[in-house]
């Protein structure tokens, strides 16, 4: 499991991050990823990772954009998205429905582009550059717009 922090435009997250005694201290147990557009921690499950965005809450509201979980290598999941998976209120199965690209570049986060039921990622290039990093976030009804 990991938790993907994406920074906003001007901030060096992991600096930030690891200047503060607190948050180091939080993180001394981990072996956070510096990422052009943020970090990227590993937590050994689902519950352990929504505690130590619980932990970093201070630090997340100042200096992040936007906070991801990735229960499996390149499926994100939104923050609302996996407190429902944790509290067995939701089992998302491939195909999810409620999905978004974020798009990066460089060291900040665009743009979010909402998918529409059955689409992939390769049907919105039209609206990316192929220097972007796109994200595809499987996200809760309720956050997903609705037509």
């Amino acid at each position: 499991m990991n938790v993907l922090l994406i920074q906003p435009e001007g901030v060096d997250l992991y600096a930030t991050l690891l200047k503060s005694e607190t948050s180091r201290g939080v993180l001394r147990f981990y072996q956070p990823d510096r990422l052009r557009y943020g970090m990227r921690i590993r937590t050994a499950s689902l519950g352990s990772a929504l505690a130590l965005v619980s932990e970093l809450r201070w630090y997340i509201q100042r200096y992040v954009e936007e906070v991801l979980f990735e229960p499996e290598e390149g499926i994100f999941c939104s923050s609302g998205l996996a407190r429902q998976i944790y509290e067995r209120d939701v089992k998302p199965v491939s195909p999810w429905r409620y999905r978004c690209l974020y798009r990066i570049a460089g060291d900040h986060m665009l743009d979010t582009i909402w998918m529409d039921e059955g689409t992939t990622p390769e049907a919105y290039a039209d609206r990316t550059e192929p220097d972007d990093t796109l994200l595809e976030v499987w996200c809760t009804k309720e956050e997903y717009p609705t037509g």
